[in-house]
């Protein structure tokens, strides 16, 4: 019996070992496909390396394009009014563009969200050609308005686009660097900008050539978008039709509406309005009625519905997502500031021609540019992302109070300084909004949380401008005024005084009357500087408020 007991117990023991050696099999083969699995589930699997390295470069340079017809307004101007005259409109030659991009950033987020983002790219990178080419032949300061519109609405269209291709081609952790990557071809095109722009304004090629130079670019690139940039659509349940029967029209119109009334009394009001004028109280009144229209229309899901609506409401719920949106405006706000206002600083205070004050950003752009990158490379493995914010916030204080000392007297050097101490602070957090939105947010909301943090960015952009520039207008009109009473000069005079040396108080004045309007313009830069202060302000405490967590930029995606 005992005898049968221990072979029982051997025949027991060895059942239980083929067991135990078949589950840990199993486990492995299990380990096994999770591994091929995952590899399967790359977002680039199938797709060649050259054909996907190809796309990036040219998602890079449609972002580089982007960032110089951003900026590239910022010295053309004088030689524009020169040319074309209108010094009222001079103001739309620069906010034109970024003020379009805004008008339909979200419409553009939703148009990704339910089409080929290949087709999309390629029709509004066309849309932006088309803008470029009415700006460079326009005869009238109003033709070269309405150019800038078309190519705003075709480079969002681009901008948009690049990040739509890396949401869905990359992973969460591969998308901090590649959208660092973003982040410095716009900074880049935004430095050549202004250089480009200078160049061109002060030779015989003109400033138009500073609006037709995307022309030999797209055209270069165009093989690369018809033929090797990958197609992916995203919701291909639905036909063509039922995908455009879904849009919310409505909400659209409302959107552009809001922003473009908002900008249009910023940018006429003190200027050529008078605040308490009737087309300007008219132009609150309905800007006022259009955001409560839009609100509700949002809210109460008026001719639309809860999944289709434009503005994605039910992402304001994430207080981390509304704190980055806050965080990326503000740095947005204060590079904008600087890359328009730190040129005209150096042709007021050392005479610079448009070229020359525009290479005076170098050391600005270099720095952004770096810190953009060090974010985007260490954000995955440091993962606190609020970390960011509080010392980018800290840097702008910093550079935005040294800026706002600043007088004629001021050293190149210093003022270097200054700039790169705001660049550093606006660069650490530009683009990390968009890889955080991507990693907290389900995978079917990650294309309208990059339309939201795009309104952040791009839209503060514009509206920063459309304030400096109201600032700029009427407190520098108002200080020459004062400053020039004793000379009896007229108001057309005055205003032109703003728009640099081509003004007849620069052409024709003695010395003693020079020295006192420059001085009079250099404060009123200094006060518009003040704005750094105050964005700076707001970056820092968003970044304080953010929740103190670490998020995981691992390739899970969740729906």
């Amino acid at each position: 019996m005992a005898a049968i007991k221990e072979e029982d117990g051997g025949v027991l023991q060895q059942t239980n070992s083929r067991n135990q050696d078949s589950k840990i099999s199993q486990l492995e083969d299990g380990m096994i496909e999770m591994i091929k699995d995952k590899n399967i589930q790359h977002p680039r699997d199938g797709l060649p390396t050259w054909k996907w390295a190809l796309t990036c470069g040219g998602l890079y340079i449609g972002a580089l394009l982007y960032g110089l017809d951003t900026t590239i307004a910022a010295d053309v101007q004088g030689s524009v009014y020169e040319a074309l005259g209108e010094i009222q409109n001079l103001q739309w030659v620069g906010l034109g563009f970024p003020m379009a991009s805004v008008a339909v950033i979200l419409l553009m987020g939703r148009l990704y969200s339910l089409f080929n983002i290949k087709w999309l790219m390629v029709i509004t990178t066309a849309i932006f050609e088309i803008g470029s080419a009415i700006c460079g032949a326009a005869p009238t300061s109003d033709a070269l308005i309405i150019g800038r519109v078309i190519a705003g609405i075709g480079g969002s269209g681009m901008y948009l686009g690049a990040l739509s291709y890396f949401s869905v081609f990359t992973t969460n952790k591969e998308a901090t660097l590649y959208n660092a990557g973003i982040g410095l071809a716009w900074g880049f095109g935004s430095i050549l900008g202004p250089v480009i722009g200078g160049a061109f304004s002060d030779s015989s090629a003109t400033w138009r050539w500073a609006f037709y130079i995307n022309l030999p670019l797209a055209a270069l690139m165009s093989p690369v978008y018809l033929f090797i940039f990958p197609s992916f659509r995203p919701n291909k349940d639905q036909t063509v039709l039922q995908s455009l029967k879904s849009i919310d029209s409505v909400g659209a119109v409302l959107n552009a509406v809001v922003f473009v009334l908002f900008m249009l009394v910023l940018t006429f009001g003190g200027s050529t309005w008078a605040w308490g004028s009737g087309p300007a109280i008219a132009v609150w009144v309905v800007w006022g009625v259009s955001l409560m229209l839009y609100i509700l229309q949002q809210t109460f899901f008026l001719f639309t519905d809860a999944e289709s609506r434009l503005f994605p409401l039910h992402l304001l719920k994430s207080r981390a997502l509304v704190l980055v949106c806050v965080g990326t405006a503000t740095s947005a706000t204060a590079v904008a500031v600087t890359i328009y206002y730190v040129p005209l600083l150096f042709q007021f205070t050392r005479s610079d021609s448009a070229l020359q004050a525009a290479v005076r950003l170098l050391p600005f752009i270099v720095f952004f540019i770096f810190f953009v990158m060090v974010a985007g490379g260490s954000m995955p493995v440091v993962q606190r992302y609020n970390l960011y914010y509080i010392l980018g916030g800290a840097l702008v204080v910093t550079g935005g109070a040294l800026l706002f000392t600043i007088t004629p007297e001021t050293s190149v050097a210093r003022i270097y300084g200054y700039e790169i101490l705001v660049a550093a602070g606006a660069g650490l957090p530009f683009q990390n909004g968009y890889a955080i939105a991507a990693a907290k947010v389900a995978k079917h909301d990650r294309a309208s949380a990059i339309g939201l943090i795009n309104v952040a960015q791009i839209g503060f952009m514009a509206l920063s401008l459309a304030a400096a520039g109201s600032l700029f207008q009427n407190l520098g009109y108002q200080s020459l005024r004062d400053a020039l009473a004793d000379f009896h000069y007229p108001d057309d005079y005055v205003r032109s005084a703003l728009a640099g040396k081509i003004s007849p108080i620069f052409k024709s004045a003695d010395s003693d009357v020079v020295e006192v309007a420059v001085r009079a313009i250099i404060d009123t830069i200094r006060r518009v500087f003040g704005m750094l202060l105050g964005t700076g302000a707001v970056l820092l405490v968003s970044g304080l408020l953010m929740p103190w967590e670490k998020v995981n930029f691992d390739p899970v995606d969740e729906d």
